[in-house]
Formats: C-alpha cells, structure tokens, sequence
C-alpha cells in the first residue's frame, strides 16, 4: 500500500533534490511526472537540469502538464514510486498556461482545486508512494499586483489541501528537511 508525501520550500531550498532522493529510497524502477511547460529558454535551461539529475536508468518519466491524474491508470508496472514535480507549475498550467482556463478568478481557483481532487484521488487509487514537490510561495511579502495576489492565495490552497491529504509533509530550508507534520500541529 502506498502513501502520500508533501515536499515544500522556497526557491533553490532542495525540495526538488530532496523529493528525488526520497522516492528512490522507496523504489529500485520509479516513475517522474513533469509538469513544466517550457515556453521560453530560461525554462528550458531548468528543466534540462532536472532531468540530468534522473539520468541513471532508475526513471521513467512522464509529461503531465494537464490532467495528469490519467498518468497514474498509465503507470509502467515496473515503477514503484511516483515523484509529481510540481504542484504550483501545474496549477499555473491551468491559470495561465497554453490551456488555461478562462472566466474570473474565482471560477479558475474552483477549476484548479477540482483538479487537484482529480490528481489526490489518482495518486491514493495507485498504489505506490507518491511524492508531491510544491512552492511555497507566501512566505514573502504581499505582491503589488492583482495576478500575483491570486496565484499567491491559490497557491495556498492547494498546498493546504494536498497536505491535509498526505501521510507525511516535509518542509525544506536552505537545504534541510523537516517533517512538519510530524512536529506541527493542524490549524
């Protein structure tokens, strides 16, 4: 039986290096679900860095930038681990990516929350340890700007949501993780 697991932090915090290290330890064959849209060269550089850290043979690696929740009825039977990197990427995917989704923010926050219901449910019905990397991207100060408020707030949500709904949330500073479910307490 499988479990959920949380991995959150800032920029450059070592989330996403911490969350590869941490399915391999689950699994000898794991599968990756990217959900970068490279639109411009600077993405492109950054996924490129990603996926030399996953060229060891031990990967199969899937594209989800939407509806990625089929992926997991569609996952290689040799993989054992799921690493889902990222949450706010794919939420941005369905905000203002090639196939966002359109109305106020109000109607595309509901969309994007629905969404990650569909993705939660297909990660617990796989069966596997499924690894979740997120921003966290609140921490800051409180941006200038209306786009950047919205996305601040969703973004919110649904990091509140998928840890609710994880065995296990592990927040990553500067390099380090801890296991804030662990020592936290539920507001």
């Amino acid at each position: 039986m499988g479990k959920l697991v949380l991995v959150t932090g800032g920029a450059r915090s070592g989330k996403s290096s911490f969350a590869e290290g941490y399915v391999l330890q689950q699994a000898e064959k794991c599968a990756y679900i990217a959900t970068a849209e490279i639109l411009d060269k600077e993405m492109a550089e950054r996924v490129k860095l990603h996926q030399a850290r996953r060229n060891n043979g031990r990967w199969v690696n899937y594209e989800g930038y939407y509806d990625a929740e089929k992926i997991f009825a569609e996952l290689d039977k040799s993989t054992g681990a799921v690493l889902f990197d990222c949450l706010t990427l794919y939420m941005t995917n369905y905000m203002y990516g090639k196939g966002a989704i359109q109305g106020d923010f109000a109607t595309r926050a509901d969309y994007v929350l629905k969404q990650i219901d569909l993705l939660l449910q297909a990660a617990k019905n796989c069966d596997r340890t499924v690894v979740f990397v997120t921003n966290e991207v609140g921490a800051g100060i409180v941006p200038d700007n209306v786009i950047s408020r919205e996305y601040r707030d969703l973004s919110g949500w649904v990091n509140q949501k998928v840890a609710a709904a994880c065995d296990e949330v592990y927040l990553c500073v500067a390099g380090y993780a801890v296991d804030v479910k662990k020592i936290g307490k539920k507001i």
